[in-house]
């Protein structure tokens, strides 16, 4: 299986192109910064498993998330090739920090005669500054909200200027998405790009080449040929991650020296079990399932030692 075609990302930030459905009018996605790996001694709690009640390693990825900004809100209507926005309300005090992403108007928006609309969606600005990555410029970003279309629109007025931390979109146990941009490799060959067989020292001229590039005499060469190229940088979403741990305070396991290769910690964290796409200090965003299993357990399990 792959994906095809293997482009790179246009943007340093995701998009998200399907939302889960949701009775509650609440925040569907949270903006977070990857901060690197550990493992966590836990119990296990799967039913079924091999391992029930015993102590197992569970490689898990450490993700700061410091509060969103709400910057406005979106409204959208019918339109003959769809939806299109036809509406939108920016809050009248937005932080400074935002007139790096957009101009900040002098004049408040108008809540009433608002038009007759299909859905809203919230927009959301991370806050860099909260964090010790260094990042100045804020990702912007507008999140589905849960629920009917009245309350989608009382939420946003009610939310409009304020914070939202992401103990209020998320809980323990929970599964979600994960969207992000994969690491960046450069120019790589056939055989990391594609895992191509590396030869015999003495069978051939090349080790690493493939054998040929397709017929013979090719008038073109046909797109499933493994070639060398640019590799990474992918936009890549992970289904049904579930989160182990979420905290306030990061002194319960974290070092005050900080942490490899990103610093110390100062918002609320929480433990993704597996790993997670991209690079430290890159912000990912997690959205609730879209294709939840069932089966899946929904309780997080008991842990009983972090790994620093």
């Amino acid at each position: 299986m792959q994906f095809w075609p293997r482009s790179r990302s246009k943007h340093s930030f995701v998009r998200v192109r399907s939302w889960a459905d949701e009775k509650q009018a609440k925040a569907l996605g949270f903006i977070c910064y990857k901060v690197g790996m550990t493992h966590v001694m836990a119990v296990d709690n799967r039913a079924k498993s091999l391992t029930k009640d015993k102590e197992i390693s569970l490689p898990v990825t450490i993700i700061e998330c410091p509060e969103m900004n709400v910057v406005g809100f979106a409204l959208y209507g019918k339109h003959m090739y769809g939806v299109r926005k036809i509406a939108s309300v920016l809050a009248p005090n937005l932080p400074k920090h935002l007139s790096r992403n957009i101009t900040i108007p002098k004049k408040k928006h108008s809540l009433d005669n608002l038009p007759e609309f299909e859905f809203a969606r919230l927009l959301v600005a991370s806050n860099p500054g909260k964090t010790t990555t260094g990042v100045k410029r804020a990702r912007m970003l507008e999140v589905a909200i849960g629920g009917k279309k009245e309350d989608q629109l009382e939420f946003a007025k009610s939310m409009l200027g304020k914070e939202i931390s992401v103990q209020d979109v998320f809980g323990e146990g929970n599964y979600v998405d994960i969207h992000g941009v994969t690491k960046g490799k450069g120019f790589a060959g056939t055989v990391k790009r594609y895992g191509v067989a590396i030869k015999q020292h003495k069978g051939e001229k090349v080790k690493r080449g493939i054998g040929n590039l397709g017929a013979w005499t090719p008038k073109r060469v046909d797109y499933r040929v493994p070639q060398t190229g640019r590799m990474g940088n992918h936009l890549r979403t992970e289904y049904n991650r579930r989160i182990v741990k979420m905290g306030d305070n990061p002194k319960d396991f974290a070092p005050t020296s900080g942490l490899h290769k990103y610093g110390v910690l100062k918002n609320s964290y929480l433990f993704v079990h597996g790993s997670v796409s991209g690079a430290r200090k890159t912000p990912i965003l997690l959205t609730k399932a879209t294709r939840p299993n069932a089966k899946y357990v929904r309780d997080a399990p008991t842990i009983r030692y972090i790994s620093q």
